[in-house]
């Protein structure tokens, strides 16, 4: 059974990608659960949303079309752990190729590190060059608060106005 359920579909703007459910989110349901991880509070200050959401609203972001993934379905806790039940990057793959979402964003390095297959240390943050498996993509600073020493809110920004230029250029009249 998978920790968290995808929230995915035809056409979103954006799909954040996440290694694994934290014990948090997966004892919750709700994706970036844990009151330490700025998830939350950075897409609102960077403009994704309109105001602040909690964990368990997470379903309503499909109405911004914005959704959620993670490659390792089955496990939960830090990344050592929960890997070790399993990554299905072929499975990740095909849910891209079959919801087309317009951008995809790794919420860590890691978790781009395994679809990519690079080891982290070769993965930059921000706008990745261009990948035959998946459209627009970016590796932002893991917002999870285990992860603080490498924080940094400039990707973030970045995918937000990447994010407004699509919506500018989809909302021209042609």
């Amino acid at each position: 059974m998978d920790r968290l359920p995808d929230q995915l579909q035809p056409g979103l703007r954006l799909v954040f990608v996440g290694t694994a459910a934290s014990e948090r989110s997966a004892a919750t349901g709700h994706y970036y659960a844990h009151p330490g991880n700025r998830f939350w509070r950075t897409l609102f200050a960077v403009g994704l949303t309109p105001r602040l959401y909690r964990p368990e609203e997470f379903p309503a972001l499909l109405a911004l079309g914005i959704g959620f993934t993670d490659l390792c379905k089955q496990g939960a806790g830090m990344d050592h752990v929960a890997l070790k039940a399993g990554v299905d990057v072929d499975g990740f793959i095909a849910k891209i190729r079959q919801h087309r979402p317009a951008t995809v964003a790794f919420t860590s390095k890691k978790a781009a590190s395994l679809v990519y297959g690079k080891p982290t240390g070769a993965i930059a943050l921000g706008l990745q060059p261009d990948h035959k498996d998946v459209p627009t993509t970016f590796v932002l600073a893991s917002p999870s608060g285990a992860a603080s020493g490498a924080w940094t809110l400039q990707p973030w920004r970045e995918l937000a106005e990447h994010v407004v230029s699509l919506d500018t250029l989809t909302a021209q009249p042609r």
